[in-house]
């Protein structure tokens, strides 16, 4: 089975460009085999591309943009359906493919159908990942940490009511205060 991803290699178009730069890094990273097809300088490209698109995955215009993904004739996705997948790590089966021996998509084929199994799995296969959330939670946080010096500034100006001992800093919800001034 070969993986088929249309490109086109004159697009104008900057976003079209990295998209298709994207997928096809990671299928090269990946060392998974894939065939790249031009849809701008073979007309008989296009019109399989386009053909081949399932009607309910085409734009309102009806023109599929690229890059689309096929494995052989069976249409996986466009670059949105492959970025989730590569989110959730679910690329093999997004790509209709077996998962290589050893691999976390292999817990996932023995397992159809079990979504709350996989998040567990997810974290403990794949580290980089699992850095990533923890890191994306280290940004929330530390944003809610900036923020709350700020409210805490805000009560004290306001303040008698906290100092009264009404209600501890922290406890206000958001809005609360312009409802007592």
């Amino acid at each position: 089975m070969v993986i088929k991803v249309f490109v086109a290699t004159s697009s104008g178009s900057i976003a079209i460009r990295k998209k298709q730069q994207e997928v096809v890094g990671f299928l090269e990273a990946n060392k998974i085999d894939f065939k790249e097809l031009d849809i701008a300088g073979d007309e008989d490209n296009r019109r399989w591309m386009r053909e081949n698109v399932p009607g309910e995955k085409k734009p309102q215009n009806g023109i599929p943009l690229p890059p689309q993904i096929f494995n052989e004739e069976q249409y996986c996705g466009d670059f949105d359906s492959f970025f989730s997948a590569k989110e959730e790590n679910i690329i093999y089966s997004f790509l209709g493919l077996a998962p290589p021996p050893g691999s976390k998509g292999t817990e996932k084929a023995e397992e159809p159908g079990e979504n709350e199994g996989q998040e567990n799995s997810e974290d403990v296969g794949n580290l980089p990942e699992s850095q990533e959330k923890s890191e994306e939670e280290g940004e929330r946080e530390a944003e809610e940490t900036e923020d709350a010096p700020e409210e805490a500034a805000e009560e004290e100006a306001g303040g008698e009511e906290a100092e009264a001992g009404e209600e501890e800093p922290g406890e206000e919800e958001p809005g609360e205060e312009g409802e007592d001034s």
